[in-house]
């Protein structure tokens, strides 16, 4: 999945579940909080589908 499509989905993601998003670079990931829960993102133009989906299933309960 691409690096900005996965920050896409995150953003749309917690908004239908009215979560507060906060992003916080870094120099090679960035940090993002969804409600209480936070993760980090690699700067990759793409980032492993495996990844992304543990990254999604974290945050958000397997979606």
């Amino acid at each position: 999945m691409k690096y900005r499509v996965l920050r896409k989905r995150i953003s749309e993601l917690a908004k239908s579940k009215g979560l507060l998003v906060v992003w916080e670079e870094g120099s090679s990931h960035t940090k993002v909080c969804v409600g209480s829960k936070q993760t980090t993102i690699p700067h990759h133009a793409e980032v492993n589908e495996i990844t992304s989906r543990a990254i999604l299933r974290y945050l958000f309960g397997g979606e």
